[in-house]
């Protein structure tokens, strides 16, 4: 061991010396070095003064801003530890460091796991897992998806990837695999080796439909359950080793799995450490307690047993044990473990649990009792199904055999509760083998295994404070795999130098062979323990005393401690290890009672026999491997059965000897296999988040090997980097003469500049291998080189910028100069103008105030004397005007007084007259009152009726305006109710002057009464109330004066509330319109997402039945080709004829009833096939009235709704008296509404009625009616739509009709009978006419028909006839259904007796045509033969013949002609062996729609609905025939494509229909179709299109999947942009062999090649677009998908490419006018993504910037990307954590998907525009190349 260490010294000192000229260039000042800290292991510190070699002390400055002087070795004199470039941190791979070594490695993985938030990190073959504690979204089958086929170095480093290589190599190498993951618990290793599991079952799937893969997954909860459990350091620690070998066929799919074990902790079931819990299958089985099944268990809390107590901790946070009981039960039945099996599990572990509460009483020191009837022990031989005495016995006490005698002894309680214990831990042990070995039965496969992936999760390297037997065998295990891994990683670098043809020495490397040599060689530890094991005797103490006789200080990796005889210390490969002896030979002996055996196999419960059978039996027939290895999971106590004489100690063997010949087993499949390794690093001991704890992460990085993997790498030429990439990343370094057209030799030549000592490097065959160090010294350099570069650039931009800003200003001040200068001599030339016109203006200013000065006097002067002259003579005129004046009024004041007191006697007189009058008035007013009070009232309600009557017509006319589509229907109601308001207005005249004659018979009344009152009062009366009535008239009118206060001011109240309130409602009026208008916009909007996806939806369940569909011909193609031989009586038909005759073939009862009729009528002849487009059209008329119907019923609804608002509005406004809610006027009227809103209902239910008629009578027509009988359901269905419009209008006025229903009823009565009669005239009048004309009409055309014709027009017309008579009964019979429905089954009776008629004429013609055909071949035979001797004369002058021309056609028809035995013929030629390529070249785009349109044309001629039929279907299963043989072929689907769509648009195009029509020309609609409806075989065609449209874009994503990463990534389209960093050993993988680049311009012209095929064919330009939009999708989603799972690709470089990418992607879109496709928008995230690349990423204002800018992009795609981004040169900085957090903070309330890719499969739904075709069909000619010589034209 010295001699090694001495080796391994001296070779660092020499590698210390390789790099030394380098290290004192690079330790200068402000050089960055790492040195030793106890706290944080390495700290980080920059030099403050240059190093000169024999310095002793170097001055430091750390991080945290102190400065350090650090003392070097004396002895050593080695310098700190270089830090590598900023940009070279947090690199996928480790080993693409400059400098490898143990801070560097931690300083990158704490970055990558702190900052960006990555777990994953590759060093070299070893991918390095840190458990995050969190559960991160990296694991999902998108994530799988992208990893699949992907080279393990072109993606971020995860546990896909290696699972991956496996993968591949596995297919490749045809080697079998292993996966080898370990680390300490509560590092990982158990969800590492499930995910690798995952992944497999994932992308391989099963060869059998047994879902095997499910199943492999299924059996981890199984092992989890009973294998793991809680520590101190993981809540889910597997307490055992396991081995797992995925099966796999030739096809490289899961066939099997089978599952190895390794040294199960039992101990674990009895005792349990503090914070720690038993096996999680127990605590599961306490919290499913309640459950019925488990009643008869008698569990209860977990801490009522001893055995799951006794660690304080029962529940794990998170974790609920009776759901995961739920899960495990599922596992176990999908393994195949039945129920009973399951429950006798259980049973087995509720015993066990009650076994540890039986306690023991002391009866002395030597022996034990248990208490009679002990509860505990009673469930435990109950479970168990045991005899308890026999039990109870043995627990307390023993066996003691010798040569001649048995004897029985008693043993102590310690004793007695240890053989309990060792019972229970038996007991599980064997429970748990027999579990593995089902498992591995149910994961075994009958097929033979081709070969396996194995994934070994084992544990890591442990060390505690105190170490025993388990912990031994644990570091045993992992010295072994420890010296493996070794083997390994310097065979794999000694292959890659002798690959290169590098000269090297070969390396000394520690090889831990000593210390497997101590543990398990002769007299090794193991080896003593078995000896001592053996010994009568032998204990603890003896065993160390051997120990330490043997090793100590003979071997250096033994040691004694210095205060404990008990103990030794081992020095590992990662630590020295103190073990303790204590417990170490009984846990190797593993001692168990054989007794107890006994008495457990004689247990009547039949599954505990089976636990304690012999190993040969145990074995299950898929726990062997395919070499024929057994389990290694065999730990069994004493057999049950032994040879005579056969001594105990050989009854087994150790612990010890069995693990160690079960680890020799695994050792030899491992080295049969190429390995694969994880290491699982646990960041802390808190189980914190994203915590890295260094001192923790460097003991595990020690004891997994990673830095020895590290160590090996740096004494060779750690970095390596191939010519191209070495050019292209130090071209900066080269002059222009340097660069050869030789990459290799310009690499030489500057390597041989740049670095003199030639040992630094090596050149290989394809890569140039560096020493450690040497890249850092380039990338400074290189960084010297730019920063060089940098600042001359600078140095000239700012020397240029000056020189521009100075000449601008100077030119800036010349200019200012100037015109300054001019400004100046302008404004003295103004001073001089302006002074000289001062001058003048003082002039004849000065005048002009003198002149002013004196008018103004003279003119005040003048003034004066008027006014003063004036006021004398006014005052003379006044005085002698106020002197007459003075007379006058003197006059009047006299009369005036005269006057006022003679009308002051005559009003008071006249008043008490007045006021008597009144009085005798009053009375008789009570006695009129009575006889007048109807008449009021009802005046008083006709004022009230006529303002609601008026309102109710504005709503109506309201409504009216809404709905302009019903005003058609509502004009004839409008007349009548105008009718009726005219009548009603002259009822209201003839009213009035009633009512005016009772005012004037009231009057006379009341003077005669005033008069008798005159005559009777007496005058003395009077004058003695005179004054009484004086007084009151006073009182009043003040009260009357008062009161008119009050009115006034009460209306002006009212009216400014009423102005308020028309205020509000005008504002009300505005918010609810732009309210509805954004709630319209919206869901509009929705209702176009709804719609998109609904269409999504639709065609994703075409696509899923095409699958289905093609799944189920292959099946029966693979049933056909298996039997051979097919059933008797069984013809097989095509799947696809049969779903589509299935789908599209109609039938009714009342149609098979017919065929039924017709077979026994006329069995001889051929059953002409049903026409059922009468049908059809009458359920598509009927699903359009039943949108109508709803869509009215929505109406009804909002009117009801706006009734009850106007009822809410009469009660809530202040309204007059008579409009009150209390008022008799409002009772009416709401009356009225409500019996208008009853009546609506029963309108609507009449309507419910007869749509229910309907219906009926529509299920009774015959399916063979001609489709001109469609109007008789239709007419009753529009009338129907009348009725109820009816029913909505009559709620307008019905209240009108209310109010005067009682004095016009007579009249009305007489009115409607009369209008009736008349009515009914003129219909019958008009009727006769119409019919008249039509009888004429029709006569005319018929003369002018041939004869055959002229019998199907009168059929037709007979049938047109009925219907209009139907029309007219069903008015007339409109009160009476019974009549009604008496005359629709007479009327059904005539039509099925014409259509009888009209059958039997077509038979008759068909059989004349038959007849003819004969006569005409008899007679063309006649003609041959005559034609020999007729000369050409007479052949010219002899008559034509009329039968052989039937009727004269000049032009072609449009239509192809074929005979029924020639449709295979047609499909086959036309179809099936249709070469795309020429037809696309060579003819007219769609030319096979067409011709298949005009043979369908003809079929429809002939009215012949089975040709159609026929040829319709032939042609769909055809299609679909071709895109199965050829469906990965893109010229030929897209060929299919185009003509399906092209086939569709004929069909529709030539329906029919008005809404294509409209598109024609008057030749094109001449050929339109005439008999047939063929709206259902338009949906299927447009299935079809859609199906062959979504495999066109699954034929383009395999042809574009290759080329989109290296085109739109990792090639350099501009040159010199993005620098290649230094890459690792996981750069390049041997996985696959090089295929070729492809680049952007190689995905340009595959764009292009589409292009060119779809246009060729003919292809719907909108078409094109939304292909073109697919393509862009894919394209987007599969870059930004790579982006997102790549570090080296997230750099500003990259995305300035990027985004060049897209320019030339969109330019591309322009040359193809596809702009408006919508394919742009598809790149929108990748653009944001490229931008978020290259923006600021350091303040607020740049994250407000981004989170604005990244609209596109998910929250999770964007902390990604930031995540990801790495500087490619040292001008770069990385983006902060805490601008990450400020990013996620600014988008917590972002509303989107957590998914982080992109779903690159997303179809978007496709849509078919109607094209229609402006080719004249007649104007087709058939090629003879197409084989169609057969087809006529017509």
């Amino acid at each position: 061991m010295h001699i090694r260490k001495a080796t391994k010294y001296l070779k660092d000192v020499t590698l210390q010396s390789n790099v030394c000229h380098s290290v004192f260039i690079m330790v200068e000042l402000f050089a960055r070095v790492w040195i030793p800290d106890p706290e944080e292991v390495w700290k980080s510190a920059e030099l403050l003064k240059d190093y000169k070699p024999g310095d002793k002390v170097l001055l430091l400055h750390l991080e945290e801003g102190k400065d350090l002087e650090y003392r070097l070795d004396p002895k050593t004199k080695e310098l700190p530890h270089l830090r590598n470039p900023d940009i070279l941190v947090g690199e996928n791979d480790l080993t693409a460091l400059s400098y490898l070594h143990e801070p560097a490695v931690l300083h990158n993985l704490r970055v990558r796991f702190i900052d960006s938030k990555l777990i994953y990190t590759y060093c070299g073959i070893v991918l390095v897992a840190i458990n995050p504690y969190e559960q991160l979204p990296i694991y999902g089958e998108d994530i799988i998806n992208a990893y699949s086929g992907q080279n393990m170095g072109d993606m971020d480093p995860h546990i896909f990837a290696v699972a991956e290589e496996a993968y591949k190599q596995m297919a490749r190498d045809e080697r079998n695999q292993s996966i080898i993951v370990s680390g300490e618990s509560g590092a990982g290793k158990t969800v590492s080796a499930k995910y690798a599991m995952r992944y497999f079952a994932t992308v391989s799937g099963s060869a059998s439909e047994a879902n095997v893969e499910e199943k492999v997954l299924a059996s981890n909860p199984i092992m989890e359950s009973i294998g793991n459990a809680k520590t101190t350091r993981n809540d889910n620690s597997s307490r055992f080793g396991k081995y797992i070998e995925i099966g796999f066929d030739k096809r490289y799919r899961i066939i099997g799995a089978n599952m190895r074990t390794y040294l199960l902790e039992k101990s674990r079931v009895v005792f349990q450490a503090e914070e720690e819990r038993n096996y999680h299958i127990f605590y599961q089985l306490c919290a499913s307690a309640k459950l019925p099944e488990f009643k008869m268990l008698r569990l209860g809390n977990a801490n009522h047993f001893h055995y799951t107590k006794q660690g304080g901790s029962p529940v794990i946070e998170g974790i609920d044990d009776a759901k995961e009981m739920a899960h495990t039960r599922q596992a176990c039945t999908l393994l195949g473990i039945s129920e009973s099996y399951q429950m006798g599990i259980f049973r087995i572990l509720a015993g066990i649990l009650h076994l540890g509460n039986v306690g023991f009483t002391s009866r002395d020191s030597d022996s034990c009792t248990i208490p009679p009837k002990h509860e505990p022990l009673s469930i435990f031989c109950d479970l168990m199904g045991v005899d308890y005495e026999e039990m109870c016995h043995w627990l307390c006490h023993r066996k003691l055999a010798t040569a001649t005698e048995t004897y029985i002894k008693p043993i102590s309680k310690l004793q007695a509760t240890n053989a309990r214990d060792a019972l229970a831990k038996h007991i599980y042990a064997k429970l748990f083998n027999w579990i593995v070995d089902h498992v591995n039965q149910a994961l075994h496969s009958a097929v033979k295994q081709h070969s396996f992936i194995g994934v070994l999760d084992i544990y890591g390297f442990e060390t505690f404070e105190i170490n025993s037997f388990e912990q031994f065998c644990i570091n045993y295990a992992n010295e072994k795999l420890q010296q493996q891994f070794n083997l390994h990683v310097f065979k794999l670098e000694q292959e890659e130098y002798m690959k290169e043809q590098i000269p090297w020495t070969l390396i000394d490397f520690y090889d831990n062979q000593p210390c497997i040599n101590l543990i398990e060689s002769k007299l090794g530890i193991l080896d003593l323990l078995d000896e001592e094991c053996k010994m009568p005797k032998g204990t603890d103490d003896t065993w160390a005393q051997k120990l330490y006789n043997t090793h100590l200080n003979k071997c250096a990796l033994f040691e004694k401690p210095r205060m404990s005889n008990k103990a030794f210390i081992i020095q590992h490969f990662a630590d020295k290890v103190e073990y303790q002896c204590e417990g170490f030979l009984e846990k190797n002996k593993d001692t168990v009672f054989e007794e107890h055996i006994k008495v457990l196999k004689s247990s009547k419960f039949k599954m505990l026999p089976e636990l304690f059978q012999d190993d040969e039996k145990a074995i299950s027939p898929t726990s062997a491997t395919s070499s024929g290895r057994t389990p290694l999971t065999r730990i069994p106590a004493k057999p049950t059965k032994g040879r005579p004489g056969q001594t105990a100690k050989e009854h087994k063997k150790t612990v010890g000897h069995q693990f160690r010949n079960s680890l020799h087993l695994l050792m030899e499949t491992l080295n049969a296999t190429t390995p694969h390794y994880v290491r699982c690093i646990k960041p802390n001991d808190f189980k914190f988040p994203f915590t890295f704890d260094e001192k923790r992460a460097v003991q595990q990085l020690r004891a997994c090997g990673v830095l020895e993997t590290i160590r090996i790498s740096a004494a060779g030429f750690p970095s390596r980097w191939t010519y191209q990439e070495f050019f292209s990343r130090y071209r900066v370094l080269m002059k222009q003469k340097d660069v050869l057209s030789d990459r290799k030799q310009t690499c030489k030549n500057v390597l041989e500049k740049l670095v003199p000592d030639k040992d630094k490097y090596q050149f290989g065959k394809t890569k140039i291998f560096f020493r450690a160090g040497q890249v850092a010294y380039l990338e400074k350099l290189r960084a010297d080189k730019l920063r060089a570069a940098c600042i001359r650039i600078q140095k000239t931009i700012r020397g240029w910028l000056l020189r521009k800003k100075y000449l601008r200003m100077r030119k800036a001040a010349i200019t200012v100069q100037r015109h300054v200068r001019g400004y100046q001599a302008r404004c003295y030339a103004k001073f001089l103008r302006r002074t000289k016109a001062a001058t003048i203006i003082q002039k004849y200013w000065r005048m002009y105030v003198a002149h002013r000065k004196y008018k103004i006097k003279r003119a005040a002067t003048i003034v004066l004397q008027s006014y003063l002259r004036g006021y004398l003579a006014r005052n003379r005129y006044r005085k002698i005007f106020r002197e007459h004046k003075a007379v006058i009024i003197q006059k009047w004041v006299r009369g005036w007084l005269a006057r006022t007191c003679y009308k002051r006697s005559m009003h008071a007189i006249i008043y008490l007259q007045c006021c008597f009058r009144r009085m005798m008035a009053k009375r008789e007013l009570k006695k009129l009152k009575i006889e007048a009070r109807s008449v009021e009232r009802y005046k008083k309600l006709h004022i009230g009726m006529e303002n609601k009557i008026m309102q109710l017509q504005r709503k109506v006319d309201e409504q009216n305006k809404d709905y302009k589509c019903l005003m058609e229907k509502l004009t004839s109601l409008e007349g009548i109710y105008n009718s009726e308001t005219e009548k009603l207005r002259s009822d209201l005249e003839r009213l009035q002057l009633s009512e005016e004659e009772a005012k004037v018979a009231t009057g006379r009344v009341l003077s005669l009464q005033e008069e008798v009152a005159k005559l009777r009062k007496d005058l003395e009366q009077t004058r003695s109330e005179k004054k009484s009535i004086e007084e009151r008239a006073d009182r009043y009118k003040q009260e009357t004066e008062q009161v008119v206060s009050t009115l006034k001011e009460e209306n002006t109240l009212l009216k400014q509330e009423k102005e308020a309130l028309n205020h509000l409602i005008v504002e009300q009026a505005k918010e609810i319109t732009e309210t509805m208008e954004k709630k319209l916009v919206e869901e509009t909007k929705q209702l176009e997402l709804d719609l998109n996806d609904e269409r999504l939806r639709y065609q994703n369940l075409l696509n899923e039945f095409s699958r289905l569909e093609e799944r189920y011909d292959d099946l029966k193609e693979e049933m056909t080709l298996m039997l051979n031989v097919p059933k008797p009586g069984h013809k097989r038909t095509d799947s696809t004829h049969s779903s589509n005759e299935s789908e599209y073939t109609f039938s009714s009862e009342i149609a098979e009833t017919e065929d039924i009729t017709l077979r026994t009528e006329e069995p001889s002849e051929k059953k002409v096939p049903l026409d059922m487009s009468l049908f059809l059209k009458l359920q598509k008329r009927v699903t359009e009235l039943e949108q109508e119907r709803q869509e009215l019923e929505s109406e009804n609804k909002k009117l009801k709704n706006e009734l009850n608002e106007l009822r809410k509005a009469l009660s809530e406004k202040s309204a007059p008296e008579v409009t009150a809610p209390g008022a008799p006027a409002y009772r009416v009227l709401m009356e009225q509404l409500t019996s208008v809103s009853e009546e609506l209902d029963v309108r609507k239910e009449e309507v419910l009625i007869l749509r229910s008629q309907l219906v009926s009578q529509k299920e009774a027509i015959q399916p063979k009616d001609d489709k001109n009988t469609m109007t008789d359901a239709t007419v009753l269905l529009e009338d129907v739509q009348k009725m109820k419009d009816k029913g909505e209008i009559a709620q307008a006025y019905i209240g009108l009709k209310e109010t005067n229903r009682l004095l016009e009823s007579q009249l009305q009565s007489q009115k409607r009978s009369h209008e009736n009669e008349a009515e009914a005239l003129r219909g019958e009048i008009q009727s006769l006419k119409e019919e008249n004309n039509r009888q004429q009409q029709l006569l005319a055309q018929n003369l002018q028909l041939p004869p055959e014709a002229r019998i199907e027009a009168s059929l037709q017309h007979e049938i047109t006839r009925l219907t209009n008579e139907n029309l007219y009964f069903e008015e007339l019979y409109a009160d009476d259904p019974k009549k009604y429905q008496s005359y629709r089954i007479s009327l059904y009776k005539r039509m099925i007796d014409l259509m009888e008629q009209l059958e039997k004429q077509d038979k008759t013609v068909r059989k004349l045509k038959k007849q003819l055909k004969v006569f005409a071949k008899k007679i063309g035979e006649l003609e041959v033969g005559q034609m020999e001797n007729i000369s050409p004369g007479q052949i010219i002058d002899e008559p034509i013949r009329p039968v052989n021309i039937p009727r004269k056609e000049k032009d072609f028809q449009g239509m192809l002609e074929y005979k029924k035995e020639d449709e295979q013929k047609l499909v086959k030629n036309l179809i099936l062996e249709l070469k795309p390529r020429g037809v696309a070249v060579n003819l007219i785009p769609g030319l096979p729609a067409y011709i298949l349109f005009m043979c369908v044309r003809h079929a429809d001629y002939l009215n012949d609905d089975q040709k159609v039929r026929s040829l319709l279907t032939s042609t769909i299963n055809s299609i679909k025939k071709v895109l199965k043989k050829r469906g990965d072929d893109f010229e030929t689907v897209s060929f299919w494509l185009s003509n399906t769509c092209r086939f569709l648009h004929c069909l529709k195009q030539y329906s029919g229909e008005e809404g294509f029509m409209k598109h024609n020309t008057s030749r094109q609609n001449e050929h339109c179709l005439t008999n047939f409806d063929l709206a259902e075989y338009r949906q299927v065609l447009s299935d079809l299109a859609i199906q062959i449209y979504q495999q066109l874009v699954r034929v383009l994503e395999n042809i574009l999947q290759p080329m989109i990463v290296s085109g739109m990534l990792e090639h350099e389209t501009i040159q010199g942009v993005s620098g290649v960093k230094p890459t690792g050993l996981r750069k390049r993988t041997s996985s696959i062999a090089d295929e070729g680049t492809y680049t952007l311009d190689s995905i340009l012209r595959q764009l292009g090649s589409f292009h060119s095929v779809m246009c060729q064919h003919g292809m719907d330009p909108e078409l094109i677009k939304q292909v073109a939009k697919q393509m862009f999708y894919i394209v987007g989603a599969v870059t930004l998908n790579n982006l997102l799972l790549r570090k080296d690709m997230c750099s500003w470089s990259k995305g300035m490419q990027i985004r060049y990418n897209v320019s030339q992607l969109e330019e591309w879109l322009r040359d193809k006018n596809l702009m408006n496709s919508g394919a742009k928008e598809t790149l929108e995230p990748l653009i944001q993504a490229a931008q978020l690349l290259q923006v600021k990423k350091k303040t607020d204002d740049d994250a407000e910037a981004i989170c604005s800018m990244c609209n596109a992009l998910t929250t999770a795609q964007i902390v990604k990307v930031l995540n990801l981004y790495t500087p490619v040169n040292e001008f770069e900085e990385r983006v902060s954590v805490s601008f990450i957090r400020t990013i996620q903070m600014r988008l917590r309330d972002r509303k989107d998907s957590p998914q982080l890719l992109m779903d690159a499969k997303h179809i978007f739904p496709v849509t078919f525009p109607f094209n229609p075709s402006s080719l004249a069909l007649e104007t087709i000619q058939i090629p003879a190349s197409l084989g169609l010589g057969f087809i006529s034209r017509v």
